[in-house]
């Protein structure tokens, strides 16, 4: 008796250990799929093209479809083409997170409220180079595993804005000073959002103080190999229900719609406050995949857009969308989204007025 009562500790922390070693194997092996890998390749592309594909809102020309179902359908197809492998790498990792991570760990590491959290948060971002949506759901995940607000804001905002890979391609295509300022502008966003988030929510987790570290499937005692397939399936098929068709709807809305978003005058009215404002205000709605915002910058400068509306864009366009906020809009307070939603825009006009001036 006292040799089991010995053992089963032993066997917890095997059992603890395996899982979260499997949830990691998984985001590697996703991640280098659809994105270490081909990003490798396209880095070559854009050092000795400069280029990295056509716009996916205008494509070589800088007059969106006009708006209506055709808009919707023809948009939504490139979208979901570029991005329906990370997004189903996404959804496993959202689920996997819940189920095979103890909850008490992932809480040590990133539940505290305060800048540590957030600053781990925002050095794992670094390797996972996703797109906005494609981060939403991990996202969720890690919030319902009571990651701090500012951990998940800074997770959230770190996997566009600060992917070395985009980074790359930026300064390959249009030139490393935007590299530098799309990698400063990052990093002020993260600091900006999270210190806004914490004052918005003070307590640890944002959901009102409640923390609940409840066991996760792979911490109880009596789990086994099917009660944790079990699980999982449970979590795949809640993402599925309340992500799914409302992300698809508004990837169609605002691929209707993008006429009316980037209108073609937006070349000749992104140099004024009113022009730069309106967007910026487009580029943070708007919904693109990894990388995206670099041809469709290209395209326009090349029709005459100058640095300013560039900038704001380069900002703006990656860091959220109205998709990725809806995706997450359970697990964050609707104030902290709305700031959020607010910071992004402010620091893409902030930065190219900076970039004007230095």
């Amino acid at each position: 008796m006292f040799e089991s009562a010995t053992l089963e500790p032993q066997r917890t922390q095997r059992r603890l250990l395996f899982g979260t070693l499997a949830f990691i194997a998984l985001a590697i092996v996703g991640v280098a799929y659809v994105k270490w890998i081909p990003y490798w390749h396209k880095a070559h592309l854009a050092a000795a093209t400069h280029a990295i594909g056509s716009s996916i809102v205008t494509g070589k020309t800088i007059v969106p479809p006009a708006v209506g179902w055709h808009a919707a359908l023809g948009y939504a197809a490139s979208y979901f083409n570029s991005v329906w492998e990370a997004v189903v790498v996404a959804f496993l990792l959202g689920a996997a997170v819940q189920v095979f991570v103890p909850r008490a760990w992932l809480y040590r590491l990133l539940g505290a409220s305060g800048a540590r959290s957030a600053a781990v948060a925002g050095a794992l971002s670094l390797g996972g180079m996703m797109c906005t949506c494609c981060t939403a759901p991990i996202v969720v995940g890690m919030r319902n595993q009571r990651t701090s607000v500012g951990g998940a804001l800074a997770f959230l905002l770190g996997n566009p804005v600060l992917n070395p890979a985009v980074l790359i391609f930026i300064g390959f295509v249009l030139g490393w000073s935007f590299a530098l300022v799309r990698l400063l502008a990052g990093i002020a966003m993260i600091v900006v959002v999270v210190a806004v988030a914490y004052r918005l929510a003070p307590d640890a987790d944002g959901l009102g103080g409640k923390v609940s570290l409840e066991l996760a499937p792979i911490e109880q005692q009596k789990t086994n190999a099917g009660a944790l397939a079990r699980a999982f399936g449970r979590e795949l098929w809640r993402e599925a229900l309340t992500i799914l068709p409302g992300y698809v709807i508004i990837v169609f809305l605002l691929g209707a719609f993008r006429a009316w978003l980037f209108p073609a005058a937006i070349v000749s009215a992104a140099h004024g406050v009113g022009g730069l404002t309106l967007l910026a205000l487009a580029g943070t709605a708007f919904v693109i995949p990894t990388a995206g915002e670099v041809p469709i910058v290209q395209t326009l400068m090349a029709h005459g857009m100058g640095t300013a509306g560039a900038i704001v864009l380069l900002i703006t366009l990656p860091a959220i969308s109205l998709p990725s906020l809806y995706i997450v809009r359970s697990v964050f307070p609707k104030r902290v989204l709305a700031a959020t939603f607010a910071a992004v825009a402010a620091i893409g006009l902030l930065s190219a007025a900076v970039a004007a001036v230095a």
